[in-house]
């Protein structure tokens, strides 16, 4: 199921139908905080209204708010990891690397408000959300190829990995919260990160020097 699935295109389940119910209350969540960028002013009457149930049959699948919205951050990270992996379709280790990236970029210019609630929200504070996890180990595994093929300065990938990720999410999330700065293309970015925290040389990357 996709985080941007409309849930108001779908046919309504009869009520009460289990796990197909759950996932529409899942895609509803998300497309609300993909609206209102704060897990806070979602309210679960809301949510029901979108999905077109009573707002008690939330409650018999989430136990609050913070429940519900850990279930759909969830769910929007894996279909993210899904998608990040299906971008990397290149034979070549660099051109892999930096698909990942740049989708990753284009996915928080389609979905400012969830790319919020995902890494800023303060339900970050409140709750363990290790699920997170994973896309950095993707990203690891990304680095990796690129030192094993001699493409990359060869170091510890986990920290390249790390400081790739850091510079990433700067950029994009100042994008989403300064707007209106005289932003350079984030492919330029993207590229200046891998020349210079991950060792990759310009040619690599199409670029002459």
């Amino acid at each position: 199921m996709n985080a941007t699935t409309n849930p108001r295109s779908r046919g309504r389940n009869p009520r009460g139908q289990g796990e197909r119910l759950r996932e529409d209350i899942v895609t509803a969540a998300l497309r609300l905080l993909d609206e209102l960028a704060d897990d806070q002013a979602l309210s679960m009457r809301a949510v029901a209204r979108e999905v077109g149930i009573a707002a008690t049959s939330v409650y018999i699948h989430f136990a609050d708010r913070d429940a519900l919205v850990l279930a759909a951050l969830e769910q929007c990270h894996r279909d993210l990891v899904r998608a990040l992996d299906q971008a990397e379709t290149a034979a070549d280790p660099v051109a892999r690397l930096r698909a990942r990236l740049l989708y990753l970029g284009d996915w928080v210019r389609r979905h400012p408000g969830l790319y919020k609630v995902l890494h800023e929200s303060t339900l970050n504070q409140r709750a363990s959300m290790e699920f997170k996890q994973e896309l950095g180990e993707r990203t690891t595994v990304a680095v990796r190829r690129c030192m094993d093929a001699g493409l990359a300065a060869p170091g510890d990938a986990a920290e390249v990995s790390l400081d790739l990720r850091a510079a990433v999410h700067g950029a994009v999330s100042m994008r989403v919260n300064q707007p209106d700065l005289p932003w350079p293309p984030l492919e330029a970015q993207i590229d200046r990160f891998l020349i210079k925290l991950a060792g990759i040389a310009p040619a690599s990357l199409g670029q002459t020097l």
